[in-house]
C-alpha cells in the first residue's frame, strides 16, 4: 500500500488554515498592553528624565558653572601668616657695641587681593621681639610693631577692566554656551522622541492594515473553495486565493517585526534598560496643521536656535581673546607704592599702642619697565586670536545660510506633506470603492480572483501610503519646531531644568 501524498491544493489549504489561526496569535502578540494610552507628552516627559544623552550633557553644563567659580576665585583675598625664631651666638664680639648673643622672634600676618583694575593690594602687620647681651642696648628686650600697605598697579600690560575680567566674562559666556548646547540636545531629544512615537503609531496601524488584508485574503480563499464546490470557480481561482493568503501572511510577519523594532526605538529614548516593557496605545495628534510662513519660522530660528546662538556667544569669547592678546603684546610698566608705620618699646602692648601715633613711618614709590626683545611670541598670539575670530565670524555666516536652507526645506516639507495627506486620503477612498466594485463584480461572476487580489493589494497600498503621509507630516513639523527652537515652549519644558545632578 502506497503512502498518501499531499497534493498542491491540500498544501495550500494547510497554509490558509495556519494563516487563519495566526490572525489571533499575531493580534494578541502585537497589540498594545492594557491600561491608559501613552501620549506623546508623557513620552517627552519620560525622555527628559531618563535619557542618557541629556544626563551626560547636563554634566558639561555643571562643569561650565564650576569654571566660572574658578575664574571668579582669582579675585578672592589671600590670608598669610608666618612666625620665626632665630638665635645668633658669636665666640668673640667684633666690637664692644655688639654682644656675642642675640635672639629674634618674628610674627607676621597679612592679606592680599587682586582687584579688577589689575592692581595687587597687600596689607600686613608684624610684631618682633629682639634680645641681646649687649650692655649698650637701651631696650632689652625690644618689641617692634609695624603695619604696612603696598599697592602695585600695571599701567600697560595686564591693566584695565577688560583684561582682568576677561576670564570671568569668558567663563560666563561658557556657561551660556553650555546651557545653549543643553537646549540643543533637548530639542534633538524631543524631535527624536516625536519621530519614534510617530513611527510606532505607523508600525501599529500598518500591522492593522496587514491583518485586515490577511483576513480579506483568507475570506476570499474560503469563498473560492465554496464556489469551486458549486462549480462557479475554477482551480486557478482557488490557487490564486491561496497565494494571496500566503503573501498576506508574510506581510503580517514583516509588519509585526517592524512594530517591535519601532517600540525598541521609542523605549531607547524614554527608558533605561526597559525593553521588555510593552507600551500602551499610541495615536497621532488630532490638532489641525496650518501652513507655516518662512519669514516667521526663520525669525524664530535666528532668535531661539541654540546652535546659532552658541556660535554668536563663541564669537564674543574670541573677541575677548583678541583684546587680551593685544594687551599682552604691550610692555610691562608697573607703578608700585607702599606706606607703613612702626613703633618700638619695652613691651609688646606699648609697641602696638604707639603704632597709630605715626612717629615712625616709611614710604616708597617705584616704577618698573620690562620689554621682551621683539615681542614676537606676543604678536604671533595676537594674530592667531584675530584669525580665530575671523574664522568663527565666517562660520556664523555659513551657519546662518545653512539655517535659511534648512528652514526653507522644513517649511516646504510641511506644505508638501499637507497636500500629500489630502491626496492619499482621497486615494484611499477611491481604492476602497474600487475594491468594493471589483468584489461585487466577482460575486456576480463578472471578474476573477486575480483582479480582486489586485484591487485588494491596491487598497492595502493606499491605506499604508495614507498612514505614511500623516506620519511624514508630523515628522516634518517636528523638524521645523526643532529648527525654530519652539519645541521647548510647546511642551512647557524649562530650559534650565537638568535631570543630572552635579557632584558636590
Amino acid at each position: 500500500m502506497s503512502n498518501p501524498v499531499l497534493r498542491p491544493t491540500s498544501l495550500f489549504k494547510l497554509i490558509a488554515l495556519a494563516a487563519l489561526l495566526g490572525l489571533t496569535a499575531v493580534a494578541q502578540e502585537s497589540a498594545p498592553a492594557g491600561g491608559p494610552a501613552l501620549t506623546l507628552e508623557e513620552c517627552v516627559a519620560r525622555a527628559l528624565k531618563q535619557n542618557f544623552d541629556l544626563q551626560i550633557q547636563a554634566y558639561d553644563t555643571a562643569n561650565a558653572k564650576e569654571s566660572l567659580t574658578i575664574s571668579q576665585a582669582g579675585f578672592d583675598p589671600t590670608f598669610t601668616a608666618s612666625t620665626s625664631r632665630s638665635v645668633s651666638q658669636a665666640d668673640v664680639a667684633a666690637t664692644t657695641l655688639v654682644g656675642t648673643h642675640s635672639e629674634l622672634n618674628d610674627t607676621r600676618v597679612g592679606v592680599s587681593q587682586k582687584v579688577v583694575t589689575g592692581a595687587t593690594v597687600n596689607l600686613s602687620g608684624s610684631l618682633d621681639r629682639s634680645e641681646t647681651n649687649n650692655t649698650f642696648s637701651t631696650l632689652n628686650p625690644a618689641y617692634t610693631a609695624d603695619v604696612s600697605l603696598a599697592v602695585k598697579q600695571p599701567l600697560l600690560k595686564n591693566a584695565g577692566l577688560t583684561v582682568n575680567r576677561a576670564n570671568i566674562n569668558r567663563a560666563e559666556l561658557g556657561v551660556t554656551r553650555a546651557n545653549l548646547n543643553y537646549q540643543s540636545r533637548l530639542l534633538q531629544v524631543v524631535r527624536d522622541t516625536e519621530n519614534a512615537y510617530y513611527n510606532l503609531v505607523f508600525a501599529r496601524e500598518q500591522l492593522k492594515v496587514r491583518n485586515s488584508s490577511l483576513e480579506l485574503a483568507a475570506r476570499l480563499y474560503e469563498e473560492n473553495k465554496t464556489r469551486k464546490n458549486t462549480g462557479v470557480a475554477t482551480d486557478l481561482d482557488v490557487l490564486q486565493a491561496e497565494v494571496g493568503v500566503a503573501n498576506a501572511r508574510r506581510n503580517v510577519i514583516d509588519a509585526e517585526k517592524n512594530v517591535r523594532d519601532r517600540q525598541d526605538d521609542l523605549l531607547n529614548l524614554i527608558g533605561q534598560f526597559e525593553f521588555s516593557q510593552t507600551l500602551g496605545e499610541v495615536r497621532l495628534p488630532t490638532a489641525e496643521v496650518t501652513v507655516p510662513e518662512f519669514e516667521k519660522s526663520f525669525t524664530l530660528a535666528r532668535e531661539q536656535q541654540p546652535d546659532y546662538l552658541s556660535t554668536r556667544a563663541s564669537i564674543k569669547q574670541l573677541e575677548l581673546d583678541v583684546a587680551t592678546s593685544k594687551n599682552a603684546a604691550l610692555p610691562s610698566l608697573d607703578l608700585g607704592g607702599s606706606v607703613g608705620y612702626n613703633a618700638k618699646d619695652r613691651t609688646s602692648s606699648r609697641a602696638l599702642d604707639r603704632v597709630p601715633d605715626g612717629d615712625g613711618y616709611a614710604w616708597q614709590l617705584d616704577l618698573s619697565l620690562s620689554v621682551p626683545w621683539g615681542m614676537r611670541s606676543e604678536k604671533a598670539q595676537y594674530r592667531t586670536a584675530k584669525n580665530n575670530l575671523m574664522r568663527e565670524q565666517a562660520r556664523l555666516q555659513q551657519l546662518e545660510q545653512s539655517l535659511v536652507v534648512q528652514v526653507r526645506a522644513a517649511v516646504r516639507a510641511v506644505e508638501t506633506n499637507l497636500e500629500g495627506v489630502k491626496i492619499s486620503t482621497m486615494a484611499t477612498s477611491l481604492s476602497e470603492r474600487q475594491y468594493e466594485l471589483e468584489k461585487a463584480r466577482f460575486d456576480a461572476g463578472l471578474s476573477t480572483s486575480r483582479l480582486v487580489l489586485e484591487a485588494q493589494d491596491s487598497l492595502e497600498l493606499a491605506r499604508v501610503s495614507e498612514l505614511q503621509s500623516r506620519v511624514n507630516l508630523r515628522t516634518a513639523l517636528a523638524e521645523l519646531h526643532r529648527l525654530e527652537g519652539s519645541s521647548l515652549v510647546r511642551y512647557g519644558i524649562p530650559v534650565d531644568g537638568q535631570p543630572a545632578t552635579a557632584a558636590n
